[in-house]
């Protein structure tokens, strides 16, 4: 039987990645901060990556699902002896790279020295190492772009865009990203590389809200508003404490296409997205974003 580490498994990734693995039959330990219960072939480990309790001395596979310069920093220190890493990172780490945004682009910057120190520490080990990039994820509430929008347009009943917010995305579901994590464990080319990991679907900024509003209930209305007249209402919502973080850059990305290659990911390990058909309860966690 095999035996896996994962971190970042209560998370919207990681719950459908321990699914996978359960099914196959793996011995998963997994870490968390909160007191969950064991499951048949899974077993919780309460801490963190600041304050990870005892582990056992060897492992399969580990795989990180959270916050990929925390798990670098741990990962080089860590006295594991595993032969597989699967880590998630993120295509800001090239989206954010040339941002106008300090903060978007330190960002970008601890992704790739995050990446670097995965991979470095996995040749210094003998380790295989393979990192996924995925794009603009939804399916389980824990997304901070379309569940957020989702909420307010479920409050408010109406959601505001520039009219030329039509720069294309491709949104991709956390069941096809832990798919990906789960496909890439055995496949030997990935070994070494980094995959962008689109969705199935490219399209415009503006359509993709116009289908989140839309599986809503009741749907919202999506109002489309020349570009200056939208600035005065963020403005509003900014001086009201709504959206504060979301700056110039991401008003100016709304124009720019961010489209990621899937052909590397297909070919290696036989990546499969869905398209864009999104549900209420994709976006439904109990939480509240617009409070600043």
């Amino acid at each position: 039987m095999r035996t896996a580490l994962v971190l970042g498994g209560s998370g919207q990734v990681g719950r459908p990645l321990l699914a996978l693995l359960a099914r196959a039959g793996w011995e998963v330990q997994a870490l968390s901060r909160q007191a969950r219960p064991d499951a048949p072939g899974l077993r919780w480990l309460r801490g963190d990556l600041a304050r990870a309790p005892a582990l056992p001395a060897r492992f399969d596979a580990i795989l990180s699902c959270g916050p990929l310069d925390r798990f670098a920093r741990w990962y080089q220190d860590a006295d594991i002896d595993c032969p597989r890493v699967v880590a998630f990172g993120s295509t800001s780490v090239e989206v954010k790279r040339d941002s106008a945004d300090a903060g978007e682009r330190d960002v970008a910057a601890r992704l790739r020295a995050g990446e670097a120190g995965v991979l470095d520490a996995a040749r210094v080990r003998g380790a295989a190492a393979t990192l996924l990039r995925p794009t603009l994820v939804y399916g389980a509430g824990g997304d901070r772009t379309l569940t957020r929008i989702a909420a307010i347009a479920g409050r408010w009943h109406r959601f505001a865009l520039p009219r030329d917010a039509t720069g294309l995305r491709q949104p991709v579901h956390v069941d096809d990203l832990a798919r990906a994590a789960f496909d890439a464990l055995d496949a030997a080319p990935t070994h070494g590389h980094a995959y962008a990991l689109p969705g199935g679907e490219s399209l415009p900024y503006r359509e993709m809200v116009a289908r989140v509003l839309d599986a809503l209930s009741p749907p919202a209305r999506l109002h489309l508003l020349p570009p200056p007249a939208f600035a005065a209402l963020l403005a509003g919502a900014h001086a009201a404490g709504i959206a504060r973080d979301f700056n110039r850059a991401a008003l100016a990305r709304m124009r720019e296409d961010l489209v990621f290659d899937a052909a590397p990911a297909r070919r290696d390990f036989g990546y499969a997205p869905r398209r864009f058909a999104p549900e209420a309860g994709m976006f439904d966690n109990g939480r509240v974003f617009d409070s600043g």
